[in-house]
Parts: C-alpha cells; sequence; structure tokens
C-alpha cells in the first residue's frame, strides 16, 4: 500500500476555496475539483490525512455519477487528465484519479439527505418522538432498523459545525415547492438504484447526502456521490439490526479519538501509523467492492 499522503497545492492556479476534503480552483469557465487525503473527524481537519483517500472518493463518485447519468445529469466535464487545460499538465501525475474538471453550477443551500436505514442523528431523533424532520416513523424499530421505505430527511448546509436537519415545509420556504419536490423526487430515485446495484455487491447503504446546482437553468448533481464520507456502507453479510453496525468509512480514526482525552477542538491529534493504514485499507476495499477496481 502507498503510505504517501499526496500533496494537492498549485500556487500558480487561482484558488477558490477549501473544504473539509476538496479544494477548489477556478479555470475560468470551469472549475478544478481535487480530492485531497485530509480526513476530518467531530468537525476538525486532523494533521495527518489518510493515503488513497481523495483518490478513491474521487474513482467511486465517477462510478456513481455513470450509474445516474439517465435519472440526471451531473458537473463532470472529464476526469481525464489529457483533456485538463495545459497549464495543469505540469501537476498531471498528482492531480490523476483524484480529480474533475466540472462545470460551475449554482450550488443550492440544501443537503439532501435519504435514509433506508434507522441510525445516526436519524436514529436519536427517532428515539426521542418517533420521528425525523417531521416524519412520523412506526413504532417498534431498533438502531439499524431497515425503515419501510427510504424517507428524504433534509438539512441545511453549515459551513462551520454540524449541518442541521430541517423538515420538508422548510426546505420549501427556502427554494421553493416545485424545486423541493424536484429535489426530492429525484434524491429518493438515486438512493434506490443505488441501493438495488450495492446490495448485489454486498453492501447496505444505510444513508446519504447528495448536493445539487442549478446550471443553465437545469438542476445538476455535484460535488461527491455515493461515497464513504457522505453515505454508511454495511456489509450485508454481517447486518445485525438492535445496534450500531460496522461501516466502511472513517469509524476506525473515530473509534481511536474517542479514546483520547480530546475536546474536539482544532488542530486534533496526530493519527498513529496503525490507525492511518487500518483506515486507508478500509477505503480501499470499498473502492474495490463497488467499483471492481482497486
Amino acid at each position: 500500500m502507498n503510505n504517501i499522503v499526496i500533496k494537492t497545492e498549485f500556487p500558480d492556479i487561482q484558488f477558490v476555496k477549501r473544504g473539509k476534503v476538496r479544494d477548489i480552483y477556478d479555470l475560468g469557465e470551469y472549475f478544478l475539483l481535487v480530492a485531497t487525503d485530509r480526513i476530518s473527524a467531530f468537525d476538525v481537519v486532523l494533521p495527518r490525512g489518510i493515503p488513497e483517500k481523495g483518490r478513491v472518493l474521487t474513482q467511486i463518485s465517477v462510478y456513481w455519477f455513470k450509474q445516474m447519468e439517465d435519472i440526471i445529469q451531473n458537473h463532470i466535464q472529464t476526469v481525464d487528465v489529457k483533456e485538463f487545460p495545459d497549464r495543469l499538465h505540469p501537476y498531471a501525475e498528482i492531480l490523476e484519479g483524484r480529480s474533475m474538471l466540472v462545470k460551475k453550477t449554482s450550488p443550492l443551500p440544501v443537503e439532501c439527505v435519504v435514509r433506508g436505514y434507522l441510525s445516526g442523528s436519524g436514529w436519536k431523533s427517532y428515539q426521542k418522538d418517533r420521528t425525523i424532520c417531521g416524519i412520523r416513523l412506526p413504532e417498534g424499530l431498533v438502531e439499524s432498523s431497515r425503515l419501510p421505505e427510504p424517507i428524504f430527511t433534509p438539512s441545511t448546509k453549515e459551513e462551520q459545525g454540524h449541518d442541521i436537519n430541517i423538515s420538508f415545509r422548510e426546505v420549501e420556504n427556502i427554494i421553493g415547492k416545485e424545486l423541493s419536490e424536484k429535489l426530492r423526487d429525484t434524491s429518493l430515485r438515486i438512493y434506490s438504484r443505488a441501493r438495488e446495484i450495492a446490495e448485489k455487491k454486498g453492501i447496505i447503504i444505510a444513508d446519504t447526502k447528495f448536493e445539487f446546482g442549478v446550471y443553465h437553468g437545469e438542476l445538476m448533481l455535484i460535488d461527491e456521490l455515493l461515497t464513504p464520507d457522505s453515505s454508511r456502507f454495511w456489509s450485508v453479510r454481517d447486518y445485525a439490526p438492535g445496534e450500531g453496525q460496522d461501516s466502511y468509512d472513517k469509524q476506525i480514526v473515530r473509534d481511536y479519538l474517542l479514546t483520547l482525552d480530546w475536546d474536539k477542538t482544532y488542530p486534533g491529534p496526530e493519527l498513529p501509523e496503525e490507525i492511518v493504514e487500518k483506515a486507508s485499507k478500509r477505503y480501499t476495499e470499498i473502492l474495490k467492492i463497488i467499483t471492481g477496481n482497486g
């Protein structure tokens, strides 16, 4: 396994924004989206990244974007570095496999979360009053229960801290009724197809979140899609409702951090080699399961 965290810095390219994982550069007609090896936990970007993580996230996203093209268009112009503008060619080795040239959309201010199983903040909400985002659920569900049908449970997009769950009515107030309904219906269609594909590969997609933008008046799927950073992936074989499930994501990192005396503020602790290696293997494992490529 490659134990090197790739440095993704391009000082002569116009920098736009740094997310927890992705960096955005302005190339004029398009944006360059680069998935780094950074990892965040409890909303803090940790000092040490996870080798291969950015490449894994990009390759999984590209796979899923292709699967959904007949449902909705996406923002990818090309992922072939040879087709990138000439000024990016000196960085081809770094960009290969972890970057996308994307259309410049106007992102919508809503996270489109779809849940097929009861976990995370959804499980906490259900325990409180048997609802999630104003949707009433049946009595008698347990942690990790499969829901009778997938539900759309949107949230705000927060620059800092956790996103906040909101009701569908609140989404309508933010972006209007017609667009809200289109977001909900499209999100549920994407999730349903992804769940069917993943289950054949032995993976449960417990929940996931999508981001959408508007491009020349058309709704478009943007950012990342159905990755371990935006979704909970569980093993069909090991699934056992009534408790939390082992996930193909950064749970290894979270579990380690919970053993420390850390107040969950910046800069965060340095991850030991053993945890970094375990997390990296987990990411590359889910890439191979979903796409067939290691």
